[in-house]
């Protein structure tokens, strides 16, 4: 009960704000979290940790959000934004000059800039667990086809989760590479979303420099993580340079018809086969796993939460929610996701006066041309200091 509440004060209290913390600090390099499975055919080489200072940050490691919390490294405080015209259509080509930057009134000198025609490294994350209401070979086409409409520098990484977090490709740009993992995916029993989500943000995407996005495709109900929580991965996903669009489905009638019902994932089928004794199975290979859809991750309250979950993932990190519960509607939103992608400009700036910690500091972007509306945040909360450490 009080993890619901403090869910619902998250929700309701934190959502229009981000909080920069003034700080340096050193990361630790990248550890498994929770029950990961590399799953990679191809040898990939691991991410570099990064020791972040203010000395050392540049263009491609600032952090950047377009609503909801963000925690910023350093006293940097950055925003992406977009510009549209009246009839709320992006406009490209914008360079640093035509921009300016208000806190609390006064101008600020922007130190930081990069256009829409920079790169993105995204993370495409997969729910592979029992309960998806698409097959598989649905799931796999629509995301080749989000892959195609993704710029040629953009890198994807593949991702996918059941009771397991399988890490199928690291980020690459080599197109046949993630369309052999999207098709290594397999349909299975339980679903660790909490863990899945925690290990891309902790141990993947944290390391890497430039834009960031991850594109969440599930039904946002977690049964079988033991290692993570939706309150931690909103609290990590506030302090991440990303954005997340997660693409929701609804499985709550499926999941109630199926209740209580034991059901077997066939490794060579997609069809969940019923039997009240699995060992009796006429399968030539090893024993498939068994689950049974009810208790945790089936009541109405557990998809209630799975919605506020995923909806404040997309707030808090300047992404957009989407609903797919049609093959058609999920080739859309896929579509619509490949475009916003294009559609960011970013900006930062160092504080003139940054103020007391939990100081509430208003901001206001111009745009320097007639009839274009600007689109972006409007405040963020000054962090407590800490010491800074010799990253000698």
């Amino acid at each position: 009960m009080k993890k619901v509440l403090l869910f619902s004060i998250l929700s309701l209290g934190l959502s229009p704000l981000f909080i920069a913390t003034g700080q340096a600090r050193r990361i630790s390099p990248p550890s498994s979290t929770g029950k990961i499975n590399q799953r990679t055919s191809e040898a990939t080489p691991t991410p570099t940790p990064l020791a972040v200072t203010s000395a050392q940050l540049d263009d491609n490691s600032a952090t950047a959000d377009d609503g909801g919390v963000v925690k910023v490294e350093t006293q940097l405080v950055t925003f992406p934004v977009r510009v549209m015209d009246r009839k709320n259509r992006f406009i490209g080509g914008l360079g640093k000059s035509d921009f300016k930057v208000y806190e609390d009134g006064v101008e600020q000198d922007l130190a930081y800039f990069t256009n829409e025609e920079q790169p993105f490294t995204v993370a495409l994350v997969l729910d592979m667990s029992y309960s998806t209401k698409f097959k598989i070979a649905e799931i796999q086409a629509a995301a080749i086809s989000f892959i195609d409409q993704l710029r040629d520098q953009d890198r994807v990484m593949v991702v996918s989760f059941d009771e397991d977090v399988h890490l199928l490709c690291e980020p690459t740009n080599d197109r046949q590479r993630i369309y052999r993992a999207i098709k290594s995916t397999r349909v299975t029993t339980g679903t660790s979303l909490y863990e899945a989500i925690d290990m891309v943000i902790n141990d993947r995407l944290r390391w890497l420099k430039g834009r960031k996005a991850v594109i969440l495709f599930t039904d946002g109900v977690d049964t079988t993580s033991t290692r993570s929580n939706d309150l931690k991965n909103l609290n990590d996903a506030m302090e991440l340079d990303a954005l997340i669009y997660p693409i929701r489905y609804d499985t709550f009638a499926d999941v109630q018809a199926m209740k209580d019902k034991p059901v077997v994932s066939n490794p060579s089928s997609t069809i969940p086969l019923p039997t009240s004794n699995p060992s009796k199975l006429p399968f030539p290979f090893p024993m498939p796993s068994v689950g049974t859809p009810s208790g945790r991750g089936t009541s109405a309250e557990d998809y209630k939460r799975a919605e506020e979950y995923l909806d404040q993932l997309a707030l808090r990190t300047g992404g957009r929610l989407f609903v797919a519960n049609t093959i058609g509607n999920l080739n859309d939103s896929y579509a619509k996701i490949a475009a916003d992608l294009r559609e960011f400009y970013s900006l930062g700036y160092y504080p003139k006066d940054e103020g007391p910690a939990g100081k509430v500091r208003l901001i206001k972007v111009k745009v320097d041309q007639p009839g274009l509306v600007v689109k972006a945040r409007d405040k963020y909360v000054v962090g407590k200091k800490s010491s800074k450490r010799n990253n000698s």
